[in-house]
């Protein structure tokens, strides 16, 4: 039967202290760069805005959500939704977020192919984080090999859209920081400044992919699929 087991400590918490270290980082870092206002003077909505159309895209439209940082895109209704603390502020911080967002509509139109991959994913990642654990408990249970592997395999997908979702928070801030200069809204002198935002926004979709590699790994191990026989505990 699954009984806590100490070792799952020594995978999780340098997972854990790397996602916590991240999400200071990302804070501290927003919170530094809302204080400096951009060189153009934009919204977050109008930097995103400017990006989208010069790139034409006419068909994407910029909302306010609500949340701390709920930044995201839609590509189901092609709807970009911003926090208020982007949507109307006028900061480093609100048109590098802004234009991140912006990116993923880009790479959506463009039908960039590890955000297809990505999307494709959601389904078996939203089941995998529900049920993985319950299914490879009930293996382990029931002596059932079969369900000890379907198990690890909703965990290996789970760790296969952390790693697929690098690409894409990469080239999405890749495309932001291109446009944030090219298009005016930042200067060059603010560029290495934005670029900051976006780099410690990254390192939060690293900490999730160690997270999924070490949950993975550590159930690998209770399912002596590597460092040895199967546990039965």
């Amino acid at each position: 039967m699954m009984m806590f087991d100490m070792r799952y400590l020594l995978f999780m918490v340098p997972a854990m202290l790397l996602a916590g270290v991240a999400s200071l980082l990302v804070k501290a870092t927003f919170e530094r760069f809302a204080r400096v206002p951009c060189y153009s003077g934009l919204t977050g909505a109008q930097a995103a805005e400017r990006m989208l159309r010069a790139n034409g895209l006419f068909d994407v439209a910029v909302e306010q959500a609500q949340g701390f940082l709920s930044d995201h895109y839609d590509p189901a209704r092609r709807v970009l939704r911003l926090s208020p603390q982007v949507y109307g502020a006028r900061s480093l911080s609100a048109v590098g977020v802004a234009c991140h967002e912006a990116g993923h509509a880009l790479q959506h139109a463009e039908r960039y192919v590890p955000l297809s991959l990505r999307t494709a994913l959601v389904p078996v990642t939203n089941f995998s984080s529900l049920f993985a654990f319950y299914v490879f408990a009930a293996g382990m249970l029931f002596r059932a090999s079969s369900l000890v592997y379907v198990g690890c395999a909703l965990f290996a997908a789970a760790f296969v859209f952390a790693l697929v979702t690098l690409p894409v928070e990469w080239d999405a801030s890749a495309r932001a920081k291109r446009h944030l200069v090219a298009a005016g809204i930042v200067s060059p002198m603010q560029e290495a400044d934005a670029g900051k935002v976006l780099n410690a926004a990254f390192l939060t979709y690293l900490a999730g992919a160690v997270s999924s590699l070490m949950t993975l790994l550590y159930f690998l191990m209770r399912a002596g699929l590597i460092g040895g026989g199967r546990n039965r505990d």
